[in-house]
């Protein structure tokens, strides 16, 4: 199984924080009067800290030293009132912060999800689906962490540090002096940790995308790693992304305990140097012990910050990096020519338009007409070569070949999951690039080979909570023969069923997948090998509701068994990207070409008359 892929989960270089808060800052716009309340709680919370030393200073050095005990009730009391209104606002603080968070996180899932919804169909085929659900998951979860820490008090933790040094400095300069040589070396392991921090943090965001694109990878594809022993192969596997995500969070911890340890080390020895100097200048008199004590606890309530600070940068470096990723999912190109952009095309769309030769109209344009159409998906390995073909209102038309010829790529192109290197389409005359892709893709229902199946009622599988497909729900079962297993059902069309349709048998699935594009009506139908992978009794049950489908609806029906498109009012033999015969069953077997040789490899034409 294939892990990885630079484009998933490279580790990304450096963002300034400053660059990502700014664009983090429209997620917060729509709570900007909650954000502003616990702004504005916070200088309340500074003062109570800053309050709470003076007072034990004023009651040492006016009721305790002087041996006044009756003075201590005053400040006592207001000592115990600070407490617990500093209690209440924190409450506010904390309860206002998670609110915000939990709303902003609920956003930006719902922006992801969205953007992820109009990214093209190129952008899955090299992108892990676990790298994917890593950012709307665990990314989303690291922002919601930052919040529960409290990262909007840290303008108050800096308000309180700006404050006790303030409050430091107007007791005693000389002091204050000695205390705060403690801080070049904690800026400095500050900006070390700073630097190493966030790459440290990508790393981990990388390892659990690979992590999770393989447990993705492996749950899905479990019946085959049972069926074929590959279970010790997949354990190994998982062992070392497990080990290479597990080394990738060794860093994250060092630095995080290095920098808590200095941190401890220095707050000592700030305490340390106010009572060896402090104790000097006391002994000369020119401090009073009620200073000293607050000295002592505004160096505790200095550091506390500073402890704090050091827990809430590493999860803001873990943020940020989560934010890296979120935004390079947001600014991935969407898919152009989305809802509401009219009926013009518009914006780089126009520009791509432009570079491609003007497709000629002709006089009695078909409903569809592939007009010199290229496309690869690489550049070095072309799929559709100079490629024409039309297809008439009310046509039913096949396309055969083999394996890799460019057969379904002719309906991702018509619905416009990858846009054209060279050439047009046109619909009805139009060329479909100046159609808005919701109105030329609710145009065309297609069936795939392999039908998906929503966890969710049988009757939604069919509708997919349309309003106008629900009321075609019975109808469309009916005319493809659903019904009549669905009535079987405990509960039939609101039976349950589970993720994938896993309580469904292959050919139910499929019955299912048709009467969903029954039920949608389309103009035209679209069936890619639609029978190609059920059993015979399931595949006469569909063709005999196919027969009634297709009564006066135009239908392009790509197949390997050839027998499934015997009936139909053409065919079309694609090889290499090309079309190299067209005509009706009969007329192509008598032509001995490649259809013909198709045909006798699926039967044993032998001496017996191939028609």
């Amino acid at each position: 199984m294939h892990h990885g892929g630079l484009h998933e989960d490279a580790i990304t270089g450096k963002v300034y924080d400053l660059h990502l808060l700014r664009r983090f800052l429209p997620f917060l716009k729509p709570y900007r009067y909650l954000v502003g309340g616990i702004l504005l709680l916070l200088p309340l919370t500074t003062l109570c800290r800053l309050s709470q030393p003076l007072l034990l200073k004023y009651a040492i050095d006016h009721a305790i030293t002087p041996g006044r005990l009756e003075l201590l009730l005053q400040p006592a009391l207001l000592f115990l009132g600070l407490l617990l209104l500093e209690a209440i606002l924190t409450w506010g603080e904390v309860y206002g912060l998670q609110l915000v968070g939990q709303r902003v996180m609920a956003d930006m899932r719902t922006a992801l999800f969205t953007r992820l919804q109009r990214l093209p169909v190129r952008w899955f085929d090299r992108s892990a689906a676990g790298g994917v659900v890593t950012r709307i998951t665990s990314d989303i979860e690291a922002l919601g962490e930052m919040f529960a820490a409290g990262i909007i008090s840290v303008i108050g933790d800096f308000l309180l540090l700006a404050g006790i040094v303030a409050a430091m400095l107007w007791m005693d300069t000389e002091l204050s002096l000695v205390t705060f040589s403690v801080l070049p070396p904690l800026l400095l392991v500050a900006w070390l940790f700073r630097r190493n921090m966030r790459q440290a943090f990508r790393e981990v965001r990388a390892r659990l995308g690979k992590l999770n694109g393989h447990l993705a990878e492996v749950i899905g594809a479990m019946p085959v790693v049972q069926a074929c022993g590959r279970e010790a192969d997949e354990q190994a596997r998982f062992a070392a992304l497990n080990e290479a995500h597990r080394e990738a969070n060794r860093p994250v911890i060092l630095w995080d305990a290095s920098l808590y340890a200095v941190v401890e080390m220095l707050s000592s020895i700030a305490i340390a140097l106010i009572i060896w100097y402090g104790s000097g200048e006391m002994l000369q008199g020119m401090l009073t012990f009620g200073t000293l004590v607050a000295f002592i606890q505004y160096i505790e309530k200095f550091f506390g910050p500073i402890r704090d600070l050091s827990a809430k940068y590493g999860i803001m470096q873990g943020a940020m990096a989560a934010l890296e990723r979120i935004f390079a999912l947001l600014d991935e190109q969407e898919e152009q020519g989305q809802e509401g952009e009219g009926s013009g095309v518009k914006g780089q769309e126009k520009t791509f338009c432009a570079t491609l030769a003007p497709c000629p109209l002709p006089p009695d344009p078909a409903f569809i007409a592939f007009r010199d159409v290229s496309f690869a998906y690489r550049s070095d390995e072309p799929i559709l070569s100079h490629f024409n073909l039309t297809l008439q209102r009310g046509e039913r038309l096949a396309l055969v070949g083999e394996s890799g010829g460019g057969k379904t790529t002719v309906t991702r192109l018509l619905g416009r999951m990858y846009e054209l290197n060279s050439g047009c389409i046109l619909l009805d005359g139009v060329d479909i690039r100046q159609l808005p892709r919701h109105q030329l893709r609710s145009r065309m229902a297609l069936v795939p080979q392999e039908p998906f199946i929503f966890a969710g009622t049988v009757a939604f599988n069919i509708s997919l909570g349309d309003e106008q497909a629900a009321a075609r729900v019975r109808q469309a079962a009916a005319v493809v023969g659903a019904d009549r297993f669905i009535e079987q059902l405990p509960l039939g069309y609101d039976t349950q069923l589970a993720e994938r349709g896993g309580n469904l048998s292959l050919g139910e699935r499929q019955l299912l997948s048709f009467a969903r594009a029954v039920a949608f009506d389309p103009e035209l139908l679209m069936l890619d090998e639609a029978t190609a992978s059920v059993d015979s009794e399931s595949e006469r049950l569909i063709q005999e509701g196919v027969q009634r489908l297709l009564q006066g609806r135009t239908a392009l029906v790509i197949a390997h068994r050839l027998s499934t498109v015997r009936d139909a009012d053409r065919i079309v033999v694609i090889r290499q990207g090309r079309v190299v015969e067209e005509g009706r069953h009969e007329e192509l077997l008598a032509l001995g070409g490649e259809y013909a040789r198709l045909y006798c490899l699926q039967f044993d034409c032998g001496a017996t008359n191939v028609r």
